[in-house]
């Protein structure tokens, strides 16, 4: 037990990252107490991703996610990915819903849409942050990776952006960001994610299927962007993007989403 503990704290250090200590298995959030004498007027909750083979688990700050960031997903959203540069939005950080590895999730279906997509990512977590990054350091700053879903009401989605209107309402809303734990870069035996297969299915018929170096911008250059447009910081995390063929589901449905390398996730919607 002692030499298990050790080589947990050690893999944590080569990380880079200090970590508060929660269950595995728990819930992605766990709920914060004011200190004595606090003048916050009520507890907020901070919400963590369990850090895979430990007892830690990691802040999360912010969502970043990239849009169209895969040829044939940026065609068959309607873009040209010949001409368009990076663009961005941001989930809520409590949109996380945790799945642990080895089980089947319920995942609820959202209000006020009718057309509920999938979209697989690669998710990207960072222990270190700045301005103005350059491309080859960026990949200092990454802490580990995971496996992640960015659902998506595409109806309200599609609304608002034919009525020139902010689409949040159809990307950052409750459980619309399921995640896998976080395996820390020093525990990853090829290191950073730069190729590898990914890929999605559903009630076991495969949907999307592409190769991580299909990335338009890759993960470097997604954090070098951001920089210029936010100052990163530690617990940032970044979806960084999804391949062709995204679709529907309905209730009784179920996920199932891979990366070469990494534990799958799957989830059932309810």
């Amino acid at each position: 037990m002692k030499d298990t503990t050790n080589r947990r704290s050690a893999l944590l250090k080569a990380s880079g990252i200090a970590v508060a200590a929660a269950s595995f298995a728990g819930c992605g959030t766990a709920s914060q107490q004011p200190a004595r004498g606090s003048r916050e007027i009520f507890p907020l909750k901070t919400t963590t991703i369990p850090i895979a083979n430990t007892d830690a688990v990691f802040p999360v700050r912010r969502i970043y996610c990239i849009g169209r960031n895969y040829r044939a997903h940026a065609i068959e959203m309607g873009s040209n990915p010949d001409r368009e540069p990076p663009f961005f939005f941001q989930k809520p950080s409590d949109a996380i819903q945790f799945v642990p590895p080895g089980s089947i999730s319920d995942h609820p279906y959202p209000s006020l849409t009718k057309n509920y997509h999938y979209e697989v990512e690669l998710v990207v977590a960072l222990h270190k942050g700045g301005k103005n990054i350059p491309t080859d350091r960026a990949l200092d700053c990454v802490f580990g990776y995971a496996v992640g879903l960015d659902m998506t009401r595409r109806d309200l989605q599609r609304a608002m952006g034919d009525q020139k209107k902010p689409w949040e309402i159809g990307k950052s809303f409750d459980s619309s960001a399921p995640v896998g734990p976080l395996h820390p870069l020093a525990s990853l035996v090829g290191g950073h994610f730069q190729k590898g297969e990914i890929s999605l299915s559903v009630n076991g018929q495969t949907k999307q299927k592409a190769d991580l170096n299909m990335m338009i911008w890759s993960v470097a250059e997604q954090i070098s962007n951001l920089s210029q447009a936010f100052e990163l910081h530690p617990g940032d995390i970044i979806y960084s993007g999804t391949p062709e063929n995204v679709g529907p589901v309905v209730p009784g449905d179920v996920i199932a989403c891979h990366i070469a390398g990494l534990p799958s996730l799957s989830v059932r919607i309810v």
